[in-house]
């Protein structure tokens, strides 16, 4: 290779190089979402523990990990008579219902989408902001 090309191609290769490297705010910005969507599953899996109501059940009550928030019909019943208990819990792996607002507005004052409470058996929780926004990522890191 003659002197002229490895010296006009070593500027090239180092350009191209540098474009496929992330940044530092590229990777930092990934493990940010990583964190935020980490903080989320802890939330949902050991504190909410919404799984009781949103992922289907096998035979032995054992929760159905590839149907994992999922929905279907509600595992938990009423100790008393209510017209009002769900009999379907939705989906809300993915693309959980409503918009991203409705979400966080759910998970931080205990209103639906319809302006109410969300019928029992799900709790009107009491978020931080920040932390059903991270219950939010994590549930739409999930397949759908």
């Amino acid at each position: 290779m003659n002197n002229f090309l490895r010296f006009s191609v070593i500027p090239v290769l180092a350009l191209a190089l540098n474009w496929a490297t992330p940044s530092h705010a590229q990777v930092k910005a990934v493990k940010g979402r990583q964190d935020l969507i980490d903080r989320g599953r802890y939330i949902v899996e050991s504190v909410a523990m919404c799984e009781q109501c949103h992922t289907p059940r096998d035979a032995q009550g054992q929760p159905i990990r590839d149907r994992w928030l999922m929905g279907g019909p509600t595992q938990l019943h009423a100790s008393y008579p209510s017209a009002d208990w769900a009999v379907i819990e939705p989906r809300i792996a993915g693309t959980p219902p409503g918009t991203d607002e409705e979400i966080i507005r759910l998970l931080t004052t205990g209103i639906s989408r319809t302006g109410r409470p969300p019928r029992p058996p799900m709790p009107p929780f009491r978020m931080t902001h920040d932390d059903a926004e991270a219950v939010l990522a994590y549930l739409k890191s999930l397949p759908h």
